[in-house]
């Protein structure tokens, strides 16, 4: 007897012989089953999760949350904790709520495989019963691929009825379809065909291709093969309006980069080459307000729009002051000369931040993604950025038609001699229409920084497009700015899917020097006295 071995188990830590009868583990209230998950056995800790789910407890969910995110922790005396996801010094108890500090004896609750498919399925199974629908939405996009348990069918036939949220419906919808095509009879198939077929989801494509394929119903079959030519449609839209998105976007930071520079070159007649680098100014404001106030991350951005737009603007006088007053009329030396200042500020920088790009991170407002279809999302960084963009155009429009400033500029850009005569001061105009346009360059380089890393040569990569903005929209033409850089970005993102990247951009300079040879002033030329008209 002392040579064999006896297989155990271990049940509330007590060893019994593995032909005992099973004991089953109880837990008298919740206090006791949380406890039970600071157990060395995973059995116990599954035991005590399962039991943990019968109690109807109000930290019931922020404690699997957080158990599944793998932010959970206890210690000697069972006291759990748990970590903020935003904060690694954020902890408090899972109990009281109350804000405590994590000592050497936490350690973090581990799970396994099994236990966190339990959490994930028990997490969404009762997001169907949350007040949040975007909870919902994403317990149904879970569900998807589990169309043929029927546990799961009949609890969302249970809450269908109830659900107000159109796009929860939608996926419920679509997923009761699913169930009702593998096992339904053939009416409730051809009923699932017709929800299936108004989606614009490659996933459903699938599963209808897969239905044609095995289905003896000739009828079933047809519709099957006419819905999957539907989804095939309505998956070529979205993929344009998503083309369609994207060059929108990308026309946005045109506008954003072209726009002070239409003004500059339009009334000054100042061929500026060192605008990108006023961007890059604007981009590293938005860098320095993070770094010096990371507890304001939040807001960070929305500080470096004036902090940029005046460093810019200031930096703007500054050029203007030592260098471009002295070359008006030449516009040749202003571009030799401010190719010089470009190659000075980017060297600065350099000097300051080293050569290495910087990241800027996007505020939480700014993360994720606007879901419009299974096939079609939008980052918000994006949408804001358009939005963005047509408020700078705006504000620029209003400053040049509605302020006794814009009411100058547009009198020396028309006749200098003659707003000279009329008490106008040009030296001060274009100091301050410089110090305007490189403001509005450093607000572009803030959107900028939400798009790629901040560095030395980001200026680069936008003067050149700036330019041929300004160029076919008509030189010192607002309107022309915004609808050639919408325009162009556009045509950009409709030639990339099919020639690529760099071909898209060679078609692009070979389409713009076609339309100068056509229209040498642009969509908007100037008229009259400022394009030198009799």
């Amino acid at each position: 007897e002392s040579n064999k071995t006896i297989e155990t188990t271990k049940v509330n830590n007590a060893p019994v012989a593995s032909d005992a009868p099973p004991v089953v583990v109880t837990f008298v209230d919740f206090d006791a089953a949380l406890k039970g998950l600071a157990s060395a056995s995973f059995a116990d800790k599954q035991a005590a999760l399962e039991a943990m789910g019968t109690f109807n407890h109000p930290a019931l969910e922020p404690i699997l949350t957080a158990l599944n995110d793998g932010l959970l922790y206890a210690d000697d005396k069972k006291q759990f904790i748990s970590q903020g996801k935003a904060d690694e010094d954020n902890y408090h108890d899972v109990l009281t709520e109350q804000k405590t500090v994590k000592t050497a004896g936490f350690k973090k609750i581990t799970i396994n495989n099994g236990m966190r498919q339990w959490l994930k399925t028990y997490i969404a199974e009762h997001a169907l019963i949350s007040k949040d629908p975007v909870k919902r939405a994403q317990a149904m996009q879970q569900f998807m691929s589990q169309a043929d348990d029927e546990k799961l069918v009949a609890q969302v036939q249970g809450v269908i009825g109830q659900e107000k949220d159109e796009t929860v419906r939608q996926l419920m919808a679509v997923f009761l379809a699913k169930y009702d095509l593998s096992k339904g009879d053939a009416a409730a198939q051809a009923k699932a065909i017709g929800v299936l077929s108004n989606t614009a989801d490659l996933n459903n494509k699938a599963v209808l291709e897969q239905f044609s394929k095995i289905t003896t119903n000739t009828g079933l079959r047809k519709a099957a093969q006419e819905a999957t030519k539907n989804i095939e449609r309505k998956v070529a839209w979205a993929q344009w309006a998503e083309t369609l998105s994207f060059g929108l976007s990308l026309g946005s930071v045109l506008v954003l980069a072209a726009i002070g520079l239409s003004i500059t070159f339009g009334v000054m007649g100042v061929i500026n080459m060192a605008h990108g680098e006023l961007m890059m100014i604007g981009a590293y404001c938005a860098y320095v307000i993070q770094q010096a106030f990371p507890q304001y991350m939040g807001a960070s951005i929305l500080i470096a729009i004036p902090v940029a737009f005046v460093v810019s603007g200031l930096v703007g006088v500054l050029i203007e002051r030592l260098v471009v007053r002295h070359l008006y009329g030449r516009p040749l030396e202003t571009l030799l000369a401010t190719f010089g200042v470009s190659l000075i500020l980017q060297q600065t920088v350099r000097s300051i931040f080293s050569p290495l790009n910087r990241m800027v991170q996007t505020p939480e407002w700014m993360s994720g993604s606007w879901q419009i279809l299974p096939t079609l999302a939008l980052t918000w960084n994006r949408v804001y950025i358009i939005g963005f963009s047509l408020l700078c155009f705006g504000f620029m429009w209003l400053m040049m038609n509605k302020t006794r400033l814009g009411l100058e500029v547009r009198a020396v850009a028309q006749n200098r001699d003659m707003a000279k005569a009329m008490g106008i001061s040009s030296h001060r105009v274009d100091m301050l229409t410089f110090a305007l346009g490189s403001g509005i360059a450093g607000v572009a380089g803030v959107a900028l920084s939400q798009l790629t890393n901040v560095g030395p040569n980001l200026g680069q990569s936008f003067i050149v497009d700036s330019f041929m903005v300004v160029v076919v929209g008509g030189v010192g033409n607002l309107w022309g700015t915004l609808v050639a850089g919408m325009t162009l970005g556009i045509f950009n993102k409709l030639f990339e899917p099919w020639v690529g990247a760099v071909l898209a951009k060679i078609l692009m300079l070979v389409f713009i020097i076609m339309f100068i040879q056509k229209y040498p002033r642009g969509l908007f030329p100037q008229k009259g006295r400022a394009a030198g008209d009799e």
